[in-house]
């Protein structure tokens, strides 16, 4: 049986080597201006769920869970289930929100989300381009750096475990108040697709603007925190 007290000593040590990552990034970008921040593509993938709730059906986000076991399975309308959806956004455009079909693994990645989505965006915003991902396996395998080094996109480094720190988590927010607030509710996995597809294209650019301009404040908060959890 683990020892509970080394486990906990290795946790909190885990816990400070992510706030001293955090605060050192947040260091190095507090001052960056919109300027620093256009050519950057921020990217995320996010889980989508359709549950029953008192005999009706409702969708509902649940974040960090997008990678867990229970959440990968998709189920028919019926034993409702939930969509996983990846998608990139910059100060001037976004890009298509990708259906990851399953489980997310390196392969799927390259093939469906950095060839068909990230290369064009790239060629698209300039010699500048930097892509944002946070550190998800399926982002960071050999197979997936060496496809990054080959076709010369450049990767922002970002801290591990820092949602506090990534504007599109909001920006998921918002798709998930778009969906809640559609006068007719999905009722089934394939309607929830098309409603996530729909209201993602719906979503003004300026809304995703104001978010992403949040940036320096978003470093100033980590800052001031220590590298611990702010109010975003």
């Amino acid at each position: 049986m683990p020892d509970l007290t080394e486990l906990h000593v290795s946790r909190a040590i885990a816990l400070l080597e992510e706030g001293r990552t955090m605060r050192y990034f947040a260091q190095n970008h507090a001052n960056w201006q919109l300027r620093h921040w256009r050519p950057v593509l921020l990217t995320d993938e996010s889980r989508f769920r359709l549950t029953r709730c008192d005999g009706g059906l409702r969708v509902y986000r649940r974040p960090g869970e997008r990678y867990s076991a229970v959440a990968v399975q998709e189920y028919d309308k019926f034993g409702c289930g939930s969509v996983m959806v990846w998608g990139g956004v910059s100060l001037d455009e976004r890009t298509d929100l990708v259906v990851i079909p399953g489980r997310l693994c390196a392969q799927t990645y390259i093939e469906n989300v950095l060839e068909d989505h990230v290369w064009p965006a790239a060629y698209g915003m300039g010699p500048d381009f930097l892509l944002m991902q946070d550190n998800a396996r399926p982002h960071t395998t050999a197979i997936t750096s060496d496809y990054l080094r080959q076709q010369e996109i450049r990767v922002m480094e970002w801290p591990s475990m820092s949602p506090d720190l990534n504007p599109i988590e909001h920006i998921w927010d918002l798709l998930d108040r778009r969906i809640r607030k559609r006068p007719i509710a999905p009722q089934a996995l394939q309607q929830l697709t098309e409603a996530l597809i729909e209201e993602w294209e719906r979503i003004p650019q300026e809304d995703i603007r104001r978010i992403i301009r949040s940036m320096p404040r978003r470093c100033q908060a980590v800052i001031r925190a220590h590298g611990g959890h702010t109010r975003y």
